[in-house]
């Protein structure tokens, strides 16, 4: 069918908040072609949604191990849900990262059709893992619209078994336990991590470069640049998880991409619990480095594509704000989220059409397990990727 043809009509509705979530609906005039689904672990759009997201994320095993998690994981998430609330009402009542994605979506998918016309039409699906529109539902839209092609897009660009392992664990074990549901005729694949692609560090530089310019003229040179990203517990990274490279392989294109002008530092952030996770935290190299005699700095949420709770509370209420009034900062700034940036739609297309242009269904890299991996749902759930995708 040519491309001329493929016509969508496509509507937006969107409330008076951003912060409660942009929700898009289209009219579709002709079957997608090639569906393009989303995946990311979501946000509550509102505080009610709250502890249900947390006592999915404290049972989610994948995600977070626990002794007697059955039990503990709905504790905990019970005990943390009126704290939690409470920040999601001081960023305006609830996680934009379902707006953000769906505007993502469909920039992305407006592209697409434009430079992969014997692929399209192409419409994008968001499938969150802890909260609405959870993954199970997505696909049951996907499987009503029946396209010819079905990409799996993690939006983790560095690819962790507790977040996008996650995910892509959700999906085989939805259609093990529906075997009679999906999409037989598919051809499926996936694109399970993309965090060196060099348009997503133009669009961390141009967002750095942003922000280095509300700092005096004087000064710019000697802003530290603090890449945060979410930190991993110390278990999984000596398991093998391949999140902390991929996440320092992009640090290190942004860095390339902004000459080496400023001196930086990769940080971690978000730790829950007592055991021991991935260091230095970020709370910890600010008054660290502001003991040194620095004064200023930019927080990069180097790991995240859209704006979200450990960005517009964590990062800039708790560390720009509150932190850095008490350690005596000049100034901490804090680098936009990839968001609807540009490059950034142009990075989202890109890798998306070289993926469809390409006969590889699944990485060699994603069918490898860690090599002390103790996950046996992985064993399975990578077997049924290679057989599904090849």
């Amino acid at each position: 069918m040519a491309a001329s043809m493929h016509l969508f009509l496509r509507k937006v509705i969107s409330p008076a908040s951003a912060n409660h979530g942009l929700q898009q609906f289209r009219t579709v005039a002709t079957k997608p072609r090639t569906a393009v689904v989303m995946l990311n672990m979501g946000g509550p759009q509102t505080t009610d949604q709250v502890h249900d997201y947390l006592h999915r994320i404290m049972t989610d095993r994948d995600m977070i191990q626990l002794p007697v998690q059955s039990k503990l994981g709905p504790w905990i998430a019970n005990r943390r849900t009126p704290e939690v609330q409470k920040k999601y009402a001081e960023i305006g009542g609830g996680s934009p990262i379902l707006k953000w994605t769906n505007v993502q979506g469909e920039l992305m998918c407006k592209q697409l059709d434009k430079l992969s016309p014997e692929t399209a039409p192409h419409k994008h699906y968001v499938a969150f893992r802890y909260v609405n529109p959870l993954t199970e539902d997505t696909f049951r839209e996907v499987e009503r619209d029946q396209p010819e092609r079905v990409v799996l897009f993690s939006q983790y660009p560095q690819y962790s078994c507790a977040t996008s392992g996650s995910s892509f664990n959700a999906i085989y074990t939805h259609y093990k336990e529906n075997p009679s549901a999906g999409l037989a005729k598919a051809r499926w694949s996936m694109i399970d991590r993309w965090g060196t692609h060099p348009l997503l560090a133009k669009t961390f530089a141009d967002n750095i470069r942003k922000e280095l310019e509300k700092f005096p003229v004087e000064k710019r040179k000697e802003v530290v640049l603090l890449f945060s990203a979410h930190s991993l517990p110390l278990r999984a990274v000596s398991r093998g998880d391949a999140y902390p490279s991929e996440v320092g392989a992009t640090v290190q294109n942004v860095m390339e991409e902004l000459g080496w002008a400023q001196p930086y530092c990769l940080v971690w952030q978000s730790k829950v619990g007592p055991l021991p996770w991935l260091e230095p935290f970020t709370e910890d190299a600010i008054k660290g480095y502001v003991k040194q005699g620095k004064k200023n700095f930019i927080l990069v949420p180097i790991a995240f594509v859209n704006e979200h709770i450990e960005t517009l509370h964590e990062l800039d209420i708790e560390y720009c704000q509150e932190l850095g009034e008490e350690v005596g900062a000049e100034k901490i700034g804090r680098a936009a989220a990839p968001n609807d940036h540009p490059l950034f739609i142009e990075a989202l297309a890109d890798v998306v059409r070289k993926h469809l242009a390409s006969d590889v269904g699944v990485g060699p890299k994603f069918l490898l397990r860690c090599p002390a991996c103790v996950n046996s749902k992985c064993s399975a759930s990578k077997q049924w990727y290679k057989e599904l995708c090849n």
